[in-house]
């Protein structure tokens, strides 16, 4: 878990971003408290130990649920490849057993931590800067028409998620694998836009528990404009595929003063 200090940021995307979608505006303020963030996405090995190890909360979960489990040399590192094919629900009961085992509070993030968090201070399209390249992300690159984005070229396409660590570029809190792999659940309801969306940092929610949830930071599958930092879809919570998944948040401890 990766200390991610407290601050404000813009979140969505501005007007000249190439490729941006009206959902990531209007562009807005937000200010975060710190918290902790999983360094990785939930890997298949934590998943499988929480399953297995941890009692049922609200809901059976599959120890193996997942597509991917490594090939050739990769095959090696399967337990470090991140869990998919779990659904919102699923992500909730496995933050739940968590807690109850800990005593601590764990949780999917909010839209705005996720954004926040991947940023880490910067406000280009990517936290590495411009534009994104297979080499240090793992997406769609191989594509004619959409592999490459601004001044980027194209890549591989592999097809398959990678083990959390076969990257080396974290962002400068420390995190990785941000852009592409697997999306990333997030605790809040879909909206279309960032109208009236709240400035502290606190999830978005209707009171529709059925609402589609929101997914961040793109996947194997997808092309690097679905991976920018303000990209943002969603799900029904219910649904679960090969390209979903999800990391963890905890709060950190209040300082008295």
């Amino acid at each position: 878990m990766m200390l991610i200090p407290g601050g404000s940021f813009m979140m969505g995307s501005p007007e000249g971003e190439l490729e941006r979608l009206d959902s990531e505006s209007p562009q807005h303020e937000v200010t975060v408290s710190q918290f902790f963030m999983a360094k990785y996405p939930v890997t298949q090995a934590q998943w499988r130990a929480v399953v297995e190890e941890m009692p049922k909360v609200n809901q059976d979960l599959k120890p193996e649920p997942s597509e991917f489990k490594g090939v050739g040399e990769a095959s090696r590192d399967e337990n470090r490849n991140p869990v998919e094919q779990v659904s919102w629900h699923d992500a909730v009961e496995f933050c739940d057993r968590l807690t109850i085992h800990t005593n601590r509070q764990y949780r999917l993030p909010t839209e705005a931590e996720w954004e926040y968090a991947c940023r880490a201070e910067t406000t280009t399209p990517f936290h590495f800067g411009e534009t994104l390249s297979t080499e240090i992300a793992n997406y769609n690159g191989a594509s004619e028409n959409n592999g490459a984005y601004g001044p980027g070229e194209r890549g591989e396409y592999r097809q398959q998620t990678t083990p959390v660590d076969h990257f080396k570029g974290a962002n400068a809190y420390g995190l990785h694998d941000m852009h592409g792999n697997v999306w990333e659940w997030c605790q809040d309801h879909w909206h279309n836009s960032y109208k009236d969306a709240p400035t502290d940092g606190r999830a978005w929610l209707t009171d529709d528990e059925k609402a589609e949830r929101i997914l961040r930071g793109g996947s194997w599958a997808d092309y690097p404009r679905d991976c920018r930092s303000a990209y943002r879809t969603y799900f029904t919570p219910a649904n679960r595929d090969d390209t979903l998944g999800f990391r963890v948040v905890c709060s950190a401890p209040r300082i008295l003063p």
